[in-house]
């Protein structure tokens, strides 16, 4: 049986001013017809450079890939794009680039139809099938703006698979839902693939998608290094001799700068030799004692759009938000965690209520004078990143400094800022050239750098792997314990909810069930 998927000796290269950068080195993977596999790794290991490729959006600089029998590094891009649109179904990470702002979700998912030459009345049918199978059939006349990032995603998702393609390429399509409704995309994605006996190739880091695959295929470095099964222990993989020592093992042995190998009876033994490195973890900073002064409050705070019939997005909310404490807002998809985050920023206006910063009333400035507080005293990062893609890692942070009028000329704040989120060998990195996983830490690395009193950040580690969210959340604690900043996190991550000193849950208000279940 010919596989969906034969890469070969895979490499990847990304030349820039800076030098080339490595995305992919050497990787193989074969997926059988009807398989679908889970790529997990950190950011910056490879794992959407491996999808773009499958998809004929990259070509390898080096190697092969076979995607459905063809292979993809020879077509041109009229054939690559007829190419996608009949076999395949994606699912960018960024769900804002799958939907138009100027199309309804029943429109956004019916294009894609219309375009393959289904009629107008059954693509519409298919796509309100579609909306109602995730729960958003009440929102099929509403344009992405007004929902919020998971039902993005939701409706995203629907746009993808509507047309049933043969392959399934999703990068993190789940980034951006609560743990329910991210298992219940993920069940609803099987059942689609199962249904129509297709293939798919997830990216993700969520332990749902781990429930629905055949098989676990872990990426670092640009190369394959562990593969597992349901039932089965995780194996190494071994390519042209190169094996990678797991990072817990690694850590766990000492962090051994030199080792021996042995070979006895078809065993294969590591040593380490010379000296080790202790397996410490770092102890977080605590809360400061006493009095905390009050950063920003939320008085009966209701937030509606739309019409007065229109369930609000926020209901009489009331809250305050403490200088030295890391505070988690957490709900499920379309609760308000984003909305609140806009309010708190001035960048939304209450319906009612009163949003106070730093003893200011907020509806009482104009849209000048609220610019001017964000700038002095609030830093935000939302769930797009949005960084100057030509500009470096550095150049970002010294940028978003330099319009606050503080001065970085040599570039030593940013550095630093950087260093913090673990990215000090991306300094000189184009921000085209980063994973979206290290995009999402440069705009951490920025909001931190100005040093505001009030630092909010939108769903920080919906793109990183649980490794890189310990560190984002130990840092968020500790620039809130230490620094003596207000930290307000919208997040549905355990990792940083558990590091939250206060949580602040919203419950959803809608008259629809938050998610149907598949029929």
């Amino acid at each position: 049986m010919t596989p969906a998927i034969e890469t070969r000796d895979a490499y990847r290269i990304y030349e820039s001013p800076a030098g080339g950068t490595v995305a992919l080195q050497g990787l193989t993977l074969t997926v059988e017809p009807g398989e679908i596999v889970v790529v997990l790794g950190p950011s910056g290991s490879g794992k959407s450079t491996l999808l773009r490729v499958l998809a004929g959006f990259e070509r390898l600089s080096a190697g092969t890939a076979r995607v459905l029998g063809v292979e993809v590094g020879r077509m041109n891009a009229r054939q690559a794009s007829a190419f996608r649109a009949r076999r395949l179904g994606l699912l960018d990470q960024h769900y804002a680039r799958s939907l138009s702002p100027d199309l309804s979700c029943l429109q956004s998912i019916a294009l894609q139809l219309r375009l393959l030459g289904e009629p107008p009345e059954t693509a519409a049918r298919t796509a309100l099938a579609a909306l109602d199978r995730v729960g958003l059939a009440d929102r099929a006349s509403d344009r992405p703006l007004v929902l919020s990032g998971g039902e993005q995603q939701r409706v995203a998702v629907c746009a993808a698979v509507a047309h049933r393609p043969q392959l399934l390429l999703a990068d993190e399509p789940a980034g951006e839902l609560d743990a329910d409704n991210a298992a219940r995309i993920y069940t609803m994605l099987a059942e689609f693939v199962r249904e129509a006996e297709g293939t798919a190739v997830l990216v993700s880091h969520d332990t749902a998608a781990a429930d629905i695959a055949d098989r676990l295929v872990y990426i670092r470095d640009g190369r394959v290094v562990e593969e597992e099964r349901p039932g089965e222990a995780r194996s190494l993989v071994a390519s042209h001799g190169w094996v990678r020592i797991p990072e817990p093992v690694f850590r766990k042995a000492g962090r051994p700068k030199l080792l021996t190998v042995t070979h006895d009876s078809g065993q294969i033994a590591l040593e380490p030799i010379g000296e080790l490195e202790p397996d410490t973890v770092a102890e977080p900073a605590s809360r400061p004692e006493g009095e905390a002064k009050v950063v920003c409050v939320l008085d009966h705070v209701t937030k509606r759009f739309g019409s007065a019939q229109t369930p609000p997005a926020l209901e009489e909310l009331s809250h305050e938000f403490h200088a030295g404490a890391f505070t988690a807002v957490v709900g499920r998809s379309g609760s308000g965690k984003t909305t609140l985050l806009h309010l708190l920023a001035g960048l939304e206006r209450s319906t009612s209520g009163k949003v106070t910063l730093l003893g200011t009333e907020l509806e009482s400035l104009d849209r000048t004078q609220l610019a001017l507080l964000r700038r002095d005293h609030v830093a935000l990062v939302s769930q797009e990143p949005g960084l100057i893609p030509y500009l470096t890692s550095r150049e970002n942070v010294q940028l978003a400094l330099a319009v606050r009028g503080r001065d970085d000329r040599d570039g030593t704040l940013a550095e630093q800022a950087l260093a913090d989120v673990g990215l000090e060998h991306r300094l000189s990195l184009q921000a085209s050239r980063l994973s979206a996983g290290e995009r999402q830490r440069v705009a951490v690395a920025r909001a931190l750098a100005v040093q505001a009193e009030l630092l909010l950040i939108d769903e920080p580690t919906a793109r990183l792997d649980e490794e890189n969210a310990k560190v984002v959340a130990h840092l968020l604690e500790r620039v809130a314990h230490r620094r003596g900043l207000a930290v307000v996190c919208a997040t549905h991550d355990p990792v940083l909810i558990e590091a939250a000193d206060e949580i602040v849950p919203l419950a959803r208000k809608t008259a629809a069930p938050d998610f149907l279940p598949a029929v």
